[in-house]
């Protein structure tokens, strides 16, 4: 080999050059391998380059070298496990390494196929005489974990032991895993205790096969007992503990650590998300940062969740400019979360500018968007953008047509919601599911339509669920209609019965119809059965902080002026023609108790304090946890005239954007 071609570097060597009839460039062995390892695997272009030249100089016939490249084309960050097999099934006799490059790929890479690793071995195996090492075992016992291979892992197993790769603890850890993943919890913890020494990874493996069973009490017990705990062991426990509801062991263990990594942060933030915690996930953040521990990348998604549903915007933007100073790459995964997070703290502008910046979107970022747009009453704006999603050939899920469903729904467009869910099977290939139905049944509700909703629940191919019958409560409620109101109440009183909810939604229609023993009926039940109503929280963020706000609570430092500013603020709205509407409230109290308790509901405190701590014009943004009363929407929509402020409140159900004395749900909500 030539001096000059050794030292060319390889952007010299283009593909044309490799395919042309001119002599092919002698590259040496080691020099192949040094350019694939250096040059190719983050670069495709120059992996095909090299490819091509190794086909025509002879160097693929070496394992090691086919087994490389295949190796870079197995990359993530390619994610094109069709194109590594392909090259893959080029490859004469492969040897082990060239198998076990294969099946790693079809675990890492979000495109591949487990079970092509199960029959790589098969063949490797039968075929190809190519002896299986250790490096092949721990690939296999999760691919048969993945798929839920049982046979084939108990075969597996036995080859490891005839081999003499059970001492390895790396094959025993995952095949403790795998074992965990079937249930064979005995199984797992035998080879624990049979087999001489483990290291810390295998006493982890059955602690996390404990949790994933919901054993809480054997893998606490195992966990005491390890003889050495690493950082791991605790991650395990904190993970498991929370995936089990006990999340409050999950942080008294977490604070019990001496040392924590990232995976132990993202634990618990995790854990409290999944159990609607939003508030203390964004307070272990906020203990995250005081620590000087920098976020990855991975922990932002889990974040910004938090940050949707506290409406916490100012730490969502902060997180934003985090990424953007980090220069984190804003994949799917992060685009997505970031779409959302905007959307539900009321900036769709933002939403859609992040949007349009994703350049790998996920259906899921697709979705996010038109989510967005469909509950905050866009309803023409979501569908535009699903039509766009259909013409970048990005196939739509169920999620995206519940979206668009949706929309329909809250703009009270019935033929196009009614033809979308007709079309699911025959355009888009989707079998419609009951929250599709269930969106119709909103859609006609809303609409008006009660007995074509009445018919058409009727008509379901499925046994309508609670969610089907609670749209049409709710539109019994909106329309006034209390005999078909009623008879749905009771029904879904006796399906959920726990549900306070349902309850609630009755009780309310009752006292609008002004019958009041039918509430005390209801409120009966409800203490019989002791079923509590859930009190309404309202929040706003201002500063990166949650204000939090509960009827007839005092405990925010700034209360006396908070109540000082509501009683301007119903003055002021009195003399602009507000009436309270207190037909919903106890009957048996004096008509001024009754305006006090509809003055102290959480979301007209919230009001007065966001007009007490923010600059005149500055719009305002409140989290409600239920669904606003027909009074404080009444308010909200009068103060947004008077203040001159543009309000954005989300509640239960969805969005109401109030300007100029109007809100975005054209009282429909």
């Amino acid at each position: 080999m030539s001096t000059i071609a050794t030292t060319l570097p390889l952007s010299e060597w283009s593909l044309s050059t490799a395919t042309s009839p001119s002599p092919t460039p002698t590259l040496s062995h080691k020099s192949v391998l040094e350019i694939l390892n250096k040059k190719c695997f983050n670069s495709l272009q120059n992996l095909r380059q090299l490819h091509a030249i190794t086909l025509r100089n002879g160097h693929f016939q070496d394992h090691y070298v086919s087994g490389t490249i295949l190796k870079c084309y197995a990359n993530p960050q390619f994610n094109n496990f069709k194109t590594a097999l392909t090259v893959f099934e080029t490859i004469q006799k492969p040897n082990v390494f060239v198998c076990n490059v294969l099946m790693n790929g079809c675990l890492e890479l979000d495109t591949g196929d487990p079970l092509v690793a199960i029959t790589c071995y098969h063949n490797m195996i039968l075929l190809w005489d190519s002896r299986p090492n250790k490096f092949t075992y721990p690939t296999l016992f999760k691919a048969c974990a993945v798929t839920g291979s049982f046979k084939e892992g108990i075969q597996f197993h036995a080859h490891v032991l005839k081999l003499g790769f059970d001492a390895d603890n790396h094959i025993k850890s995952a095949a403790i895993q795998m074992y965990a993943s079937f249930g064979l919890l005995e199984d797992a913890r035998r080879m624990l205790d049979e087999n001489g020494e483990n290291d810390v990874v295998c006493w982890n493996a059955v602690i996390n096969g404990y949790l994933k069973c919901g054993e809480v009490d054997a893998a606490h017990e195992l966990f005491v007992k390890m003889p050495k705990k690493n950082v791991g062991s605790w991650n395990t426990m904190i993970t498991g503990l929370a995936r089990c509801g006990k999340i409050e062991d999950a942080r008294n263990l977490f604070d019990e650590m001496g040392e924590r990594n990232e995976i132990s942060w993202s634990a618990i933030i995790d854990g409290y998300i999944k159990h609607g915690c939003f508030k203390q996930a964004m307070e272990v953040f906020h203990k995250m940062q005081r620590e000087k521990v920098k976020p990855k990348q991975f922990l932002l998604p889990s974040v910004l969740a938090a940050c949707a549903n506290l409406g916490s915007l100012d730490q969502g933007r902060w997180i934003h400019s985090y990424v953007e100073r980090n220069s984190f790459k804003v994949d799917g995964v992060l685009g997505t979360a970031l779409v959302d997070m905007y959307a539900k703290c009321g900036r769709l502008d933002m939403a859609w500018e992040v949007f349009e910046k994703v350049k790998a979107k996920h259906v899921s970022t697709w979705n996010a968007m038109i989510w967005g747009l469909s509950i905050h009453g866009r309803a023409e704006d979501a569908i535009e953008l699903f039509a766009k999603m259909q013409e970048e050939k990005q196939k739509p899920n169920g999620v995206t047509l519940l979206g668009v469903l949706n929309a329909c729904a809250h703009a009270g467009m019935v033929e196009r919601g009614i033809g979308l869910l007709n079309s699911m099977k025959g355009v888009y290939g989707i079998e419609p599911r009951v929250q599709h139905f269930g969106c119709v049944v909103d859609l006609l509700g809303r609409a008006g339509h009660l007995n074509e909703a009445e018919k058409f629940i009727e008509s379901m191919p499925m046994k309508p669920n609670a969610a089907v019958l609670g749209a049409l409560l709710n539109a019994c409620r909106i329309h006034g209609n209390v005999e078909l109101g009623e008879q749905l109440g009771w029904i879904l009183v006796d399906m959920e019965p726990r549900n306070s909810g349902r309850y609630a939604l009755l009780s309310n229609i009752y006292a609008k119809a002004g019958r009041w023993d039918d509430v005390t009926r209801v409120r009966k039940l409800m203490k019989e059965r002791g079923v509590k109503t859930i009190p309404g929280i309202s929040m706003m963020d201002l500063g990166g902080r949650v204000h939090e706000f509960k009827m007839g609570e005092g405990s925010h430092p700034q209360m006396k002026e908070i109540y000082v500013m509501l009683e301007n603020l119903m003055d002021k709205l009195r003399n602009e023609g507000y009436s309270p509407n207190t037909s919903m409230v106890s009957f048996d109290i004096e008509e001024e108790e009754k305006e006090n308790t509809l003055k102290q509901h959480s979301e007209k405190i919230a009001l007065a304090f966001g007009l007490i701590r923010t600059e005149p014009g500055t719009t305002l943004r409140i989290v409600k946890n239920i669904r606003v009363c027909e009074d404080c929407h009444a308010v909200f929509k009068l103060a947004s005239r008077v203040y001159s402020r543009e309000i954005i409140m989300r509640d239960r159900a969805r969005y109401h954007h109030f300007r100029n004395g109007v809100c975005s749900c054209k009282d429909f909500w």
